[in-house]
């Protein structure tokens, strides 16, 4: 079981990545390649050098991504804050990249998280192998589960791979009654269309069970990252829907009986 990991990021005070306050820690490296990702930099598992334009100054300097860190030390930092986890019914939650990269790191620290009675989320792309999820489910109090796209051909266009392994998956969860809850990001011309959504409606209603849904407005963030650490930007300059639009998709998962929220 792997003591040490690679993290990119620890975003404290964190409402967005599950219940009450949390602390948010950012693994390196991911599997997929989605090309709306607000965290582009976490793709490669290692520690990285770019070369960022510093916008104040307008120079060139080199940015380090990523660091190595013990799960002690984490732990440590973690355990700063547990008196707001405890009183806002928060806790930490472990996001990327894909944590599931790094599962031996993970599981370590969710053994730690539940010896100190800490609640713990996985955000996760559910792209990993089962046999991982199967030794962190008993230490996951909640999973936030990315749905990308359903249609398995245009999956395989926007993030570079299938999602039959997500899929299975999710079931999986389902299976072992894991609680969890689907985050679906609405990219503008590619997962907010009418055929989009009604796909994602369709495979939910075909589920065991009706998961909440949080529906994601698509973050810039994106593309101001890909221009400043020099990646490609694949999507151009998309913006963010309207609030009128993301309503109008909420109310259509309303409508089937699915629970769904807006967040971001």
């Amino acid at each position: 079981m792997s003591k040490n990991g690679i993290i990119f990021d620890i975003k404290k005070y964190a409402i967005h990545d599950g219940p009450g306050i949390r602390t948010t820690v950012f693994f390196k490296g991911c599997s997929m390649a989605c090309q709306w990702c607000h965290n582009p930099e976490s793709k490669n598992n290692g520690i990285e050098q770019f070369s960022v334009t510093d916008r104040v100054k307008n120079f060139m300097k080199t940015k380090t991504v990523g660091y190595e860190i013990t799960v002690a030390e984490l732990m440590k930092i973690i355990l700063k804050d547990k008196v707001f986890y405890d009183e806002s019914g928060g806790g930490v939650t472990f996001s990327g990249g894909e944590p599931l990269v790094q599962s031996g790191f993970l599981l370590a620290l969710l053994k730690e998280c539940k010896k100190e009675s800490i609640h713990t989320a996985v955000d996760t792309s559910g792209e990993a192998n089962w046999n991982d999820f199967q030794k962190i489910i008993n230490f996951v109090d909640l999973f936030l589960f990315d749905l990308k796209i359903i249609n398995d051909k245009l999956h395989e266009k926007y993030t570079g791979i299938s999602n039959q392994r997500v899929h299975h998956n999710l079931n999986q969860l389902i299976e072992k009654k894991a609680l969890f809850e689907l985050r679906i990001p609405l990219i503008p011309g590619i997962t907010d269309g009418e055929q989009a959504i009604d796909d994602f409606i369709e495979f939910i209603l075909s589920l065991k069970t009706k998961p909440p849904v949080t529906l994601l407005k698509y973050n810039v963030l994106n593309r101001d990252k890909l221009e400043r650490f020099g990646l490609p930007n694949r999507l151009g300059k998309l913006t963010v829907q309207s609030e009128k639009k993301i309503e109008k998709i909420r109310k259509k998962f309303l409508k089937n009986n699915i629970s769904a929220n807006i967040s971001g």
